[in-house]
């Protein structure tokens, strides 16, 4: 078990903060990549009730500041979070494609237990939406294997559609039942989005204006409204692409505020890394890094499936989620889907919720900010501090995040105990 625990958090507002003029295609910023990370950073160190001089270090996840906003060299930004205070510490960017947040959240987990540092911040951020589709398109690509994939024009949609073609073929599903297993997943996390404040998707967002808080209500959507990106991936199966951060202060299990009631465990975690290229994988239909990241982790916590009450999973695309559900142990092989449209998995569930907070479909997917967006709020719904939707049938104590990078390449794990 890890000898570090979560004592404050916090998540801006995930959403598209530009405004584009349609005549002229001119991009003003409404809130920067700077404004998120100050947001964000000084708003866990007030929920932790810490001072920024106390802050031995800085670690920010995010993938892309420089394709995306232009800025290298990000984590030395994190100063101007308290500038008198924070001068002099060390600061680190950790880059691990969409599991950046996490990436971060464990290098500074391994200072803290060598002892180099007592107290720190951890931030994810990224600003996505100052690119047109075009420039995004190539900005993600990045993250897969360039050689093979992005040079050949293979996009995210692309690779997770080869995950969703070979689970279907593997457990033989009509493309009927198939769609709708995935509408279902779509549906679940925009219903749960419109609840959270701070999703991108959220109230009276396009998803809550439409009504698409059923599996009907997608695959009822006229092509136009939901046409194909990737067979067998739709619109309403793919992430968002979101303006975002946040972030979570780490302690040492020996200082004194690791006693607050308001300390979370980091019970265990598991980082586990596939082979990049799509090609030399044994199969396309489980995550089978996924499925070790999972034992590691729960090993650690000394907790099975059975154990966990909710869980902030990566569905970048509808399809990771059923996969995800599977490595997790919340359903069977080849059964997530099944449980998905027997109504498992809602706020309801008297065994575990997934995504209630919408998850990336309806919260967003400000790449290098989802890990620790995860983290921070599985954080507050085991504090009692709820963003959003919460269990309805009982209190949470176990929570887990399942964090990918890639195509499936890097699974990040983490158990918080409450």
């Amino acid at each position: 078990m890890s000898k570090v625990s979560i004592v404050g958090a916090y998540n801006t507002q995930f959403g598209s903060f530009v405004k584009k003029n349609k005549e002229t295609g001119e991009v003003t910023d409404l809130k920067s990549i700077y404004d998120l990370m100050l947001e964000a950073g000084r708003g866990a160190i007030a929920d932790a009730a810490i001072e920024a001089k106390d802050i031995d270090g800085v670690w920010v996840g995010s993938f892309a500041p420089g394709l995306f906003a232009n800025q290298e060299h990000l984590a030395a930004f994190a100063t101007e979070i308290a500038p008198d205070a924070l001068r002099f510490k060390p600061m680190y960017r950790c880059e691990d494609a969409c599991a950046s947040g996490s990436a971060a959240i464990y290098n500074a987990l391994y200072a803290l237990e060598a002892g180099r540092a007592n107290i720190a911040l951890v931030l994810g951020v990224e600003k996505m939406s100052l690119l047109d589709t075009k420039g995004t398109t190539k900005a993600l690509a990045a993250a897969s294997y360039w050689a093979e994939e992005g040079a050949k024009g293979y996009t995210f949609p692309g690779l997770f559609a080869e995950y969703a073609k070979g689970y279907a073929a593997h457990y033989g599903l009509d493309p009927a039942t198939f769609s709708k297993m995935l509408a279902t997943v779509a549906a679940l996390c925009y219903k749960n989005g419109i609840d959270n404040p701070l999703a991108h998707f959220g109230k009276g967002g396009p998803a809550d204006r439409l009504g698409l808080t059923t599996a009907h209500a997608i695959l009822d959507l006229p092509p136009e409204k939901n046409p194909m990106i990737a067979e067998p991936l739709r619109l309403h199966d793919c992430s968002l692409i979101t303006d975002g951060a946040a972030a979570i202060v780490l302690v040492r299990d020996d200082t004194s505020l690791a006693k607050s009631d308001r300390a979370v465990k980091l019970a265990g975690f598991g980082h586990v890394n596939e082979r990049i290229p799509i090609s030399v994988r044994p199969n396309l239909y489980q995550l089978m890094a996924g499925k070790e990241a999972v034992r590691q982790a729960f090993a650690e916590a000394g907790i099975t499936a059975r154990d966990v009450d909710l869980a902030e999973v990566h569905d970048c695309f509808t399809i990771t989620q059923l996969l995800i559900t599977e490595a997790l142990g919340l359903s069977k092989d080849g059964q997530a889907g099944y449980d998905y449209m027997a109504g498992r998995f809602t706020r309801d569930d008297d065994q575990c919720a997934v995504n209630l907070s919408g998850g990336l479909k309806a919260k967003g997917h400000p790449v290098g900010a989802t890990g620790v967006s995860m983290h921070a709020l599985v954080y507050k719904q085991l504090i009692g501090e709820p963003i959003g939707a919460t269990l309805t049938k009982k209190r949470p104590t176990v929570g887990v995040t399942f964090n990918v990078g890639g195509s499936g390449v890097t699974n990040s794990v983490s158990v918080l105990s409450r």
